[in-house]
């Protein structure tokens, strides 16, 4: 699911063994960037990558700028990793493709795409109507973000029109 519409994908994952082939779009576990990023990065084709929920998205930016799509996997519904990894992503500038893989469930959707995600594998458990639904449901979005559609409003924007926001709280602690 890509745009709210269903696309096809024509990237080839691979496994840390697997042959490479000498062109073609693929996607390749981290441990294999790390391992093969020379070869990985001089031939013709777009590179994606598997990135794991225990690393750190610190460990990939030096690869970002190569990288066409990256692959976040969300284990289970309460497993929040990806979330982090993906806005940490966008705030170092990534702008390329992140895909949700995994337990990705309708219901959290809209807050997939306010972290930067915009492509997910979706399966064939819920049709393609509930999924356009659900990137309808909220207009609002309750943290001020980077990566807000237009559609959406910000609650505390909307809240303090006059008002400057402040960037700590110093009551806070």
């Amino acid at each position: 699911l890509k745009n709210n519409a269903l696309v096809g994908d024509t990237w080839l994952i691979l496994g840390n063994d697997d042959a490479l082939p000498a062109s073609g779009d693929v996607i390749v576990p981290f441990a294999r960037l790390l391992r093969e990023f020379e070869s990985l990065a001089r031939r013709s084709g777009k590179l994606g990558v598997v990135f794991a929920n225990v690393d750190r998205a610190e460990a990939l930016a030096t690869f970002l700028p190569r990288l066409s799509v990256v692959v976040l996997h969300f284990t289970a519904f309460n497993d929040g990793r990806a979330y982090s990894l993906a806005r940490q992503l966008r705030e170092f500038g990534y702008r390329g493709e992140i895909r949700a893989t995994g337990n990705v469930l309708p219901d959290q959707l809209q807050f997939m795409l306010q972290v930067g995600f915009d492509a997910f594998e979706i399966g064939d458990r819920f049709p393609l109507q509930v999924w356009q639904a659900a990137s309808k449901q909220m207009s609002w979005a309750y943290q001020r973000g980077l990566f807000r559609r237009s559609a959406e409003s910000e609650i505390w924007t909307e809240r303090h029109t006059d008002a400057e926001p402040w960037l700590e709280q110093p009551h806070a602690g």
